[in-house]
């Protein structure tokens, strides 16, 4: 999910947005502040992805827009410097403390074959499957889905057609804020909603490595590549290396 989120981005507007990790911690910090102030979740996940839409036509307007035409690196160290604007703004707003995110799913393990699958994991895969569609029906049969692949195949082309290139990057940056809710909430329920959470856009690179920059099948194929070697590879290797390969292994198989 936070590789799909780099994926949007990039395809329309050939932006590394650095600061998806952010995005995705701003929203489960919302979202789960929201709740503790006495919001029932339905109305605390309304207002977050109302914030984190918002979030994403601000940065659109005020970051992307005024720095169209500079050189990429210009554009990636703009949304480094954002990630850490998104941060602070963070902090500011619902402080430092560690929240816990109850989404309501108990991790009761399920056995398969002698094998124990967490329930948590396979609701997330789930909703993960669930965006990955919804993001696919949006792309390929809506007007707005297809001046999306217009402007990722040709900005130039798009333009020409009369495609309102600072419209799409609006739009694509507030589906990137909806993406990342998604993924806070899942990460934030895993891991507990900490700003550790905005780090996980680095587990995003190797994916985005093997799949491609601007492809969201590559990026589910991708990730599940990473996963699925990280855990195997602890489990297997773990021992020649004295354990804790889990956090670098998905480098060693992206170099």
């Amino acid at each position: 999910l936070v590789a799909i989120g780099l994926v949007l981005i990039y395809k329309t507007s050939g932006v590394l947005n650095f600061a998806q990790g952010s995005l995705v911690l701003f929203a489960a910090l919302t979202f789960v502040s929201l709740l503790e102030r006495g919001l029932p979740f339905v109305a605390a996940l309304a207002l977050t992805l109302v914030a984190m839409i918002l979030l994403g036509l601000a940065i659109e307007r005020t970051v992307l827009r005024p720095l169209v035409n500079k050189a990429p690196i210009t554009l990636f160290m703009a949304t480094l410097g954002l990630a850490y604007v998104i941060e602070g703004a963070a902090q500011l707003i619902w402080g430092t403390q560690v929240h816990g995110l109850d989404l309501g799913i108990e991790d009761v393990p399920l056995e398969f074959s002698g094998v124990l699958v967490s329930t948590f994991d396979l609701f997330a895969a789930g909703v993960a499957a669930v965006m990955v569609i919804a993001l696919t029906l949006f792309f390929r049969y809506t007007r707005v889905g297809l001046a999306f692949r217009a402007v990722a195949d040709d900005q130039f082309a798009a333009l020409a057609v009369g495609l309102k290139l600072p419209h799409i990057w609006a739009t694509v940056w507030a589906a990137a804020g909806i993406v990342a809710l998604v993924a806070g909430l899942l990460w934030g329920a895993r891991l507990g909603v900490q700003f550790s959470l905005s780090l996980i856009v680095l587990k995003a690179l190797p994916v985005l490595v093997l799949g491609g920059f601007d492809s969201i099948a590559g990026a589910i194929v991708g990730g599940l590549i990473i996963g699925a070697t990280e855990k195997l590879g602890e489990v297997y290797l773990g021992d020649y290396f004295g354990g804790g390969i889990e956090s670098w292994i998905a480098y060693a198989v992206a170099l």
